[in-house]
């Protein structure tokens, strides 16, 4: 137990070292979208819950839901990180993003599930990633919405 909140923990705060790498133009350019996802994801986890579709077996603290870690770690980041490096290509976005997203249902989710941290329950890696790849593309579309409707050059 005790080692699955310690894994919990770096994975929620080893990303944040990686801020100051993005440069504060992408940071502002990509946040709102990002935060908007990170929303979106955890109501997602809210339903996930109800539908039982995964299971969370530990938490960094009692008091802190345990998806927070993810959404505000590791899916924060590759959010951010996946937009500043392919936004403007759709199909490399998509392949990257996709690529991502498998390597987290199939061996992730595996290792998650060995340390106790989280397992799925009525849904299937294949399932899982079609979700992800739906959250994917959510993320793209409001990166693409924000730039074309709430651009400068959109408001002049």
């Amino acid at each position: 137990m005790k080692k699955s909140r310690f894994l919990l923990l770096i994975m929620m705060l080893v990303p944040w070292f990686t801020l100051p790498l993005l440069g504060s133009r992408a940071l502002k350019r990509f946040l709102p979208a990002t935060i908007l996802i990170s929303l979106a994801t955890e109501l997602l986890h809210i339903v996930a819950k109800k539908l039982n579709w995964w299971k969370f077996g530990s938490s960094i603290h009692p008091k802190v839901r345990p998806s927070i870690p993810f959404t505000f770690g590791p899916e924060f980041f590759t959010a951010l990180w996946c937009l500043k490096a392919t936004y403007g290509r759709l199909p490399l976005f998509l392949l990257i993003n996709t690529m991502i997203h498998i390597l987290f249902a199939y061996p992730g989710m595996h290792l998650l599930k060995n340390f106790g941290i989280a397992s799925l329950q009525r849904l299937s890696s294949f399932q899982f990633v079609l979700l992800l790849f739906f959250r994917g593309s959510l993320l793209y579309s409001f990166q693409f919405l924000k730039e074309k409707f709430f651009s400068r050059k959109a408001l002049w």
